[in-house]
């Protein structure tokens, strides 16, 4: 895959560097719409801002597993979300610092010292940097003993402020979206360091095997569908828009590395349960099994704090056979980690898996 992983990684950089916070996905969802068109697909824009593309592949066929009975297999839904984490201003405070309001679950203390950006609702864009009040260490001498938490972080706006009218003035208003700097890395050891890794990585590895499938002329045994979501940080990006021919949903998210856990940064983890219960047993299994005949690096685990799109799929009713997997990654919703040979293995357990005729 060497020819497509300078590839995916470009098109990481590109992607990180686009403000995506939950609700806030329009340039983004903009981009993939662009550059699928430029590979040769057709995709499609959902009502909710998500991006759909159909990649081809066989029909629908009756099939007979030993742990399971005769059933059809359809198309084959592969889910990366390309929403993030972020916040709004939730007060424009008497001093000209603005309080946050966090999207999704992003700790306080994670954001403390970050630039960013505050986008207003008709355009302006300001830079900030999210501070603890009372930052100074040599006036607060309570600096340590602080809790951070929402109440007591804000943004320092880089402009002359000194009052909620002199940010008025700005156009900035309570609801304006906070995007927080990437800091996108790339090591010569092959280490990958950014923020919203969690789930653009895996965004453009579905993007890199898009290309692959139209530069090569493979098709894949079965139909495939991409989705990208942009609401899975909140809580519902994948509960809906799944096309009637799906039979089986694979979310391709980060996989989970920390204590307690098999997986590292250069593997592709396969997920077996997180904390909405165990992932499809049989699926999993499939997938288990191509990692296994085709040489790929992989990790079995339990997730015990995670929630993926597939899980608001089942929750909004879909009749479908689910499963997760997705790079290691470090450190998740911070300054997050991984590495181009988890990229490589996601990658290939995708080609395993899907297969081409």
């Amino acid at each position: 895959m060497e020819p497509y992983l300078s590839w995916i990684l470009e098109k990481l950089q590109e992607l990180t560097a686009i403000d995506s916070p939950s609700g806030y996905t329009h340039r983004v969802s903009a981009y993939l719409m662009e550059e699928y068109w430029k590979m040769g697909y057709e995709p499609v824009s959902t009502q909710k801002g998500g991006v759909l593309v159909t990649l081809g592949g066989g029909k629908a066929k009756e099939v007979q597993d030993q742990s399971e009975p005769s059933r059809q297999e359809g198309a084959i839904l592969t889910a990366a979300h390309v929403d993030t984490l972020g916040a709004v201003v939730a007060e424009v405070k008497v001093n000209g610092r603005l309080r946050l309001s966090p999207i999704g679950a992003v700790s306080a203390h994670i954001l403390e010292t970050e630039n960013c950006r505050v986008c207003t609702r008709f355009g302006e864009v300001y830079e900030g940097t999210c501070q603890l009040v009372n930052a100074s260490y040599h006036v607060n001498g309570e600096f340590n003993q602080i809790v951070r938490n929402y109440q007591n972080i804000e943004i320092v706006l880089d402009e002359d402020v000194a009052s909620a009218e002199d940010v008025k003035k700005l156009g900035i208003d309570n609801g304006d979206y906070v995007c927080f700097d990437p800091v996108t890395k790339i090591t010569k050891s092959g280490y990958i360091k950014s923020r919203f890794l969690d789930d653009k990585l895996s965004a453009a590895i579905l993007m890199g095997y898009a290309k692959y499938l139209k530069e090569t002329g493979k098709t894949p045994k079965r139909k495939v569908y991409q989705y990208f979501t942009v609401f899975e940080e909140i809580g519902h990006g994948a509960s809906a828009s799944v096309q009637a021919d799906v039979t089986d949903v694979l979310s391709v998210d980060m996989g989970c590395v920390g204590e307690g856990l098999s997986c590292t940064e250069k593997e592709v983890s396969i997920c077996t349960k997180d904390s909405g219960g165990p992932y499809h047993y049989g699926l999993t299994t499939e997938l288990v099994k191509a990692a296994r005949e085709a040489g790929v690096s992989y990790a079995l685990d339990v997730y015990p704090f995670y929630t993926s799109d597939v899980e608001a799929t089942l929750k909004s009713g879909y009749d479908v056979r689910h499963a997760l997997i997705g790079p290691g990654v470090y450190a998740s919703h911070g300054y997050e980690r991984s590495h181009v040979d988890g990229v490589k293995n996601t990658f290939h357990l995708l080609c395993a898996y899907l297969g081409t005729k």
